[in-house]
């Protein structure tokens, strides 16, 4: 059976478009943090835990840290 993937993501609409912040999933094959800049350039950054606690690590840092990770977008710079 295959594994499904899914992902936590913080998006904002601007410039007309809803653009991504924050995402965590584990599309790659390894649970991970991708951050973006809004000229849409990213990052990736592998989080050394499961995929179950990922996946609660991604909520809690989402719901946490929200408006830290917009201003800093906003600004153009790394959330």
């Amino acid at each position: 059976m295959p594994r499904q993937v899914g992902y936590i993501q913080l998006e904002v609409w601007h410039d007309a478009k809803w653009n991504p912040i924050v995402r965590y999933d584990g599309s790659h094959g390894f649970p991970h943090k991708d951050v973006f800049l809004r000229n849409g350039e990213s990052r990736k950054v592998p989080l050394r835990m499961s995929f179950k606690w990922a996946l609660v690590f991604a909520d809690q840092d989402i719901e946490g840290r929200w408006e830290m990770y917009l201003q800093r977008f906003l600004r153009g710079d790394w959330p």
